[in-house]
């Protein structure tokens, strides 16, 4: 039994992860109606372990808490800065993020009370923040498909950001996106570009039975 789509169908899907891009870079201009929201419905389709959907997404309409972000952010990137020694100057000249630029700012985060849920995490609690970032991904490569730029920012203190957001205490903010209009996508990743770091052929990453084994 088939069960697999039409071949310009099954195309568009391995386009979209190929092109899928970390944006930082934005140009002006409102999303079109409609598009937020289907984003975010494509997040929330996304698999969770035992079914508990641990992320909420705010939207952030008010444009003094987008700056108070965005000096959040700031901040955290003079201390990852220092803490990056003999490379802090390659990346004080990277660009990090387009809060102020872009047209819709949303913070992710993880519920609270995440204990309650058993099921999938009993050895390994951190499958709610795995859950979290397929929902994520769902919202970028569905944004990407049409045509909208994304880009997720984790420099930032998270209890800081949970108490600008008002989140209840034992939530945890995880990611700030960036979404909005772009010029054009980058051709690679932007840290590929930047000569930040490569991406690793298949064969490193793939192992045979055992950790360090190649496939033969």
């Amino acid at each position: 039994m088939n069960h697999a789509y039409p071949p310009e169908q099954i195309d568009g899907v391995y386009r979209a992860i190929s092109e899928r891009r970390d944006v930082r870079h934005f140009v002006p201009g409102p999303l079109q109606e409609g598009q937020l929201e289907r984003f975010i419905a494509a997040a929330h389709n996304g698999p969770s372990v035992g079914f508990m959907q641990p992320w909420r997404f705010i939207r952030i309409s008010s444009m003094d808490l987008r700056r108070a972000i965005h000096r959040l952010v700031d901040e955290e990137r003079e201390l990852t800065a220092q803490a990056l020694n003999q490379r802090s100057e390659e990346f004080m000249r990277l660009k990090v993020e387009g809060i102020l630029q872009c047209a819709e700012v949303l913070v992710v985060g993880l519920i609270d009370k995440r204990e309650d849920f058993v099921f999938g995490r009993r050895t390994m609690p951190e499958m709610d923040l795995a859950s979290a970032s397929c929902a994520i991904q769902n919202f970028w490569l569905a944004a990407r498909a049409e045509g909208i730029g994304v880009g997720w920012v984790s420099l930032f203190d998270p209890q800081r950001l949970r108490q600008l957001c008002g989140m209840p205490e034992g939530s945890q903010p995880i990611a700030v996106l960036c979404v909005g209009q772009v010029e054009e996508f980058y051709k690679a990743p932007m840290l590929e570009l930047e000569g930040w770091d490569k991406r690793r052929p298949i064969e490193q990453i793939i192992y045979e039975n055992s950790w360090g084994k190649t496939v033969e």
